[in-house]
């Protein structure tokens, strides 16, 4: 595997590579202050990976609830057990909110005065970062949709999940786009309520286990979804209604704000739509 790499993308934008780790960087305010955010971007990101490296059999591991397991040492590897936690009555593992945690500390090492707004965008798992009276607009799912995300909102995190994504999903929604108090916990969530927009008996689903995939997967033998055939507008509605269920469950407990989940030519909206100005553009 190779080293850190880092470069300039159009816009003025960092493009931090290393390893699984792909992200997307940009600040906007003042130019001094922009400049030493990009530093201090860089300077948190050379070091993510070999932090996490030793830790992974621990990350790995399902989260069991009420479990007096070692706690990892790494400030990442603690977000990422953090925000799946919540979530330790089924099986989740702290890998699922890796790549979220990891916006999340780098953009938190970049943030300081002098700027306006920030994010990290880790492979589509983004961290925000707003002055006051800032806004952002954010792509929601694979579509055309945005979500304006104002500084006085409680949203930090955006993570879009699905079984057509770069990580394995036991359900079959095309996409599910999650807004949390911060990446992690969005990102974490996205997987979950993407896992649960499912046909369990459904011949037209093809599944396979993870590790036949991937062997160093942390699902393991879990089956995942390889191919969804055509489905019927009933059968769609079906997946998304189980969905929807797992999304308000955990909107009801604070655990997100808002899911926007899509599965064929449909969408449902979960959460505070109004209060994130959710602008549906493709109807």
């Amino acid at each position: 595997m190779s080293g850190a790499q880092v470069s300039r993308l159009s816009g003025g934008r960092l493009h931090l590579n290393h390893g699984p780790i792909d992200i997307v960087f940009q600040a906007f305010g003042e130019s001094a202050a922009v400049a030493a955010a990009e530093m201090r971007a860089v300077e948190r990101f050379r070091g993510v990976l070999e932090e996490m490296v030793e830790e992974l059999p621990l990350l790995r591991r399902k989260v069991e609830e009420g479990s007096g397991a070692a706690a990892p040492d790494g400030k990442i590897a603690r977000a990422m057990v953090e925000a799946v936690s919540p979530h330790a009555r089924v099986f989740v593992t702290p890998m699922a909110a890796v790549a979220g945690a990891v916006a999340d500390a780098v953009l938190g090492a970049a943030a300081g005065p002098g700027l306006l707004r920030a994010y990290a965008n880790n492979g589509g798992d983004a961290a925000l970062w707003l002055a006051p009276g800032e806004a952002m607009r954010v792509a929601i799912g694979e579509t055309r949709d945005q979500a304006i995300i104002r500084a006085d909102d409680p949203v930090r995190g955006v993570a879009t999940s699905g079984w057509r994504g770069r990580s394995h999903s036991l359900g079959i929604a095309d996409a599910v786009t999650v807004l949390a108090r911060n990446a992690a916990a969005a990102d974490v969530a996205a997987t979950l309520i993407a896992n649960a927009v499912d046909l369990p008996e459904s011949g037209k689903v093809t599944r396979v286990a993870a590790c036949e995939i991937d062997p160093d997967s942390d699902l393991g033998e879990k089956i995942v979804t390889q191919r969804v055939e055509p489905l019927s507008s009933t059968e769609v509605a079906e997946a998304l209604t189980r969905g929807v269920r797992k999304a308000e469950t955990m909107r009801r407990q604070g655990l997100i704000h808002a899911a926007v989940l899509y599965l064929g030519e449909r969408h449902a909206v979960v959460g505070g739509v109004s209060m994130l100005n959710l602008e549906t553009c493709n109807g």
